[in-house]
């Protein structure tokens, strides 16, 4: 895995980002353009040949015994039984729970890693594993090569995975790609407020409510990503 941490623990993205300090950044930064495009490049690389494809957020921090993991297995069973590969973070917990499950059904696993501050690594269920310094350039694999979102319960990583693939759809950067929420009293709350406080407050509407299918089946999730699936290869 790679890790490549400054002696000071920082990662490659917070010293992209912080301009703070001496104006060394300023004879630096040029130059980080290019391993931002190896980056890219290696990605693309990688994926290239991906079959059809999920991507399936969710916690890192939950644990094996937890009934969220096993609902994340099953997911990544269902998945693999449809004909998709899964796309996770690669890390542990619900992460590792889709990969196991999508694995152990004979499906195609993939990971896509970053660089953190502390470790994570890979998870032993991943059959094709990438490692990035650049969330910006993870996050564009987690898009490009899904046909749609699954979004377990998770933290701010997992929200905001979500809500840009929701702004992607609404401004029609991509099409077709459903965003599923599964685990109603996990995601309830979040999906209330959108519709009854950004809805009702004209801040979205109700196609951009639309994107979102709020369920506890595995079964229906799955449904919803087959539909949009076929409904993507008729308008191609």
């Amino acid at each position: 895995m790679r890790r490549n941490l400054s002696p000071d623990g920082t990662t490659t993205d917070q010293r992209l980002l912080d301009s703070r300090g001496p104006s060394d950044w300023v004879h630096t930064d040029p130059w980080r353009v290019l391993r931002i495009q190896a980056e890219f490049v290696e990605g693309f690389g990688a994926l290239a040949e991906l079959p059809r494809a999920v991507t399936v957020f969710g916690s890192a921090r939950t644990p094996s015994d937890h009934p969220e993991y096993e609902l994340g297995r099953r997911l990544g069973t269902a998945l693999a039984e449809a004909g998709f590969a899964v796309i996770t973070g690669g890390g542990p917990g619900t992460m590792e729970a889709v990969n196991r499950g999508c694995s152990e059904a004979g499906g195609l696993s993939v990971g896509l890693g970053i660089e953190l501050p502390f470790e994570q690594g890979m998870n032993q269920w991943i059959d094709l594993g990438v490692n990035f310094r650049y969330f910006f350039v993870r996050k564009t694999m987690f898009v490009k090569y899904a046909q749609a979102f699954v979004c377990l319960p998770g933290g701010l990583g997992t929200l905001d995975e979500m809500f840009e693939a929701m702004t992607l759809v609404q401004t029609k950067k991509v099409t077709k790609f459903p965003v599923v929420l599964l685990g109603t009293e996990y995601w309830g709350g979040l999906y209330d407020w959108l519709a009854d406080t950004a809805h009702r407050g004209g801040k979205i509407n109700d196609k951009d409510l639309e994107l979102l299918h709020l369920t506890d089946d595995v079964d229906e999730a799955v449904k919803v990503v087959q539909e949009a699936y076929r409904a993507w290869e008729l308008a191609h």
